[in-house]
């Protein structure tokens, strides 16, 4: 059976997002703001969740239609067939969505989405009792400028879940948004990367599965495994694949600096969840004596706002950052951050640069090659 799939993603982030759909063999990717959508059987919807570094989420886009009406929402969304989807015991929470639209009240759109289900799995079942004791079925629904789309997320927890990242330290930057950066760098299983302000350690860990071509999903379980309606196979067999194309060669080296020993203490622990122990470092070191190899790659989110509070030591560190790199040219710099004067500080005017939205933060990359 064929499936139409959406995956949204943060704003900018939406070409690495697809170029992982692509690959994974979908068909009719389309690219629009904040999301990619495709399409693709079963084997592609484990895939997708699998193998994408980039997207949210994947959902199933089960039908779409201008809703201005409670009793419009309703009938669209009792004609899709939920007891072909759905068994008789299933839970089913609704969350949804609703701006510039009739229908504003997203509470009452949730109530009205969740009777049309109750009244069509009634009939479907042929029963009055749904428990909900069994496996859960997410169903989302989106109304945009009176346009509803109802919806049944395969994934569960967000795809930037991975499974590695037990804690973190003060505003992490997201494993998605992270991956996204490294896409920018493109990273080969012989790159050695640098992070003067890792952190957690997460863009050396994104950077890491990247070059060892180690799918992101791999540690972690999806809501669509408890579907019914999708074979285990599929998933099974999707596992399989993807255990086969780690690069067993690879040869990438991650190196991570923190000032802090607990940032270090933790980014090594995180590496370790994720298998990529072999190819990620961290030391406590201060940026003032960051001296990256060169021909090497550096990837950074230096603190600022939220992470330092103090603007003025913000500016303070990008400007040493900047001697640094000055003072050790190298293959190519990604850094991201928020602060709109960071060129200034930096000292030097990027080659190009791309805006990202760190959560609802819009950010640019500054990158120099």
């Amino acid at each position: 059976m064929q499936y139409h799939m959406i995956a949204p993603c943060y704003f900018g982030t939406e070409s690495a997002a697809a170029y992982d759909f692509k690959r994974i063999g979908a068909q009719n990717v389309t690219v629009t703001d904040g999301r990619v959508s495709f399409d693709g059987d079963e084997d592609i919807l484990c895939a997708a969740n699998l193998w994408s570094r980039c997207a949210e989420r994947v959902l199933l886009l089960l039908k779409t239609g201008k809703v201005t009406s409670f009793d419009e929402l309703f009938d669209l969304t009792a004609s899709i067939p939920w007891e072909e989807l759905l068994p008789a015991d299933a839970a089913f929470p609704v969350k949804g969505s609703s701006l510039s639209s009739q229908l504003s009240s997203v509470p009452a759109c949730q109530s009205i989405v969740k009777k049309a289900v109750v009244e069509r799995m009634r009939r479907g079942h042929h029963t009055q009792v749904l428990p909900e004791t069994g496996a859960v079925y997410k169903i989302r629904f989106s109304i945009r400028k009176n346009i509803a789309e109802i919806q049944l997320d395969t994934s569960g927890d967000g795809l930037h879940k991975r499974g590695y990242r037990r804690n973190s330290t003060l505003a992490p930057i997201k494993e998605t948004l992270a991956s996204a950066i490294v896409d920018l760098g493109r990273i080969y299983p012989d790159t050695v990367a640098q992070d003067p302000f890792c952190g957690s350690g997460t863009l050396m860990i994104e950077a890491a599965m990247k070059a060892m071509n180690l799918a992101p999903g791999m540690r972690r379980r999806f809501a669509a495994e408890h579907y019914a309606f999708i074979s285990p196979k599929a998933w099974a067999r999707q596992r399989e694949k993807a255990l086969s194309e780690i690069r067993k060669d690879c040869t990438f080296e991650g190196i991570g600096f923190d000032i802090d020993p607990a940032a270090v203490r933790l980014a090594t622990a995180n590496a370790k969840l994720a298998g990529v122990e072999k190819h990620c470092r961290f030391f406590e070191a201060d940026v003032s004596r960051f001296a990256p190899a060169k021909g090497s790659m550096v990837f950074t989110n230096p603190p600022y706002g939220e992470r330092l509070g103090d603007l003025q030591q913000a500016a303070e560190l990008e400007r040493i950052l900047g001697r640094r790199l000055e003072e050790n040219p190298v293959r190519g710099a990604y850094i991201i951050t928020a602060d709109a004067d960071f060129e200034t500080h930096f000292g030097k005017k990027a080659k190009r640069r791309r805006k990202l939205y760190n959560g609802m933060i819009p950010c640019q990359v500054y990158m120099y090659f």
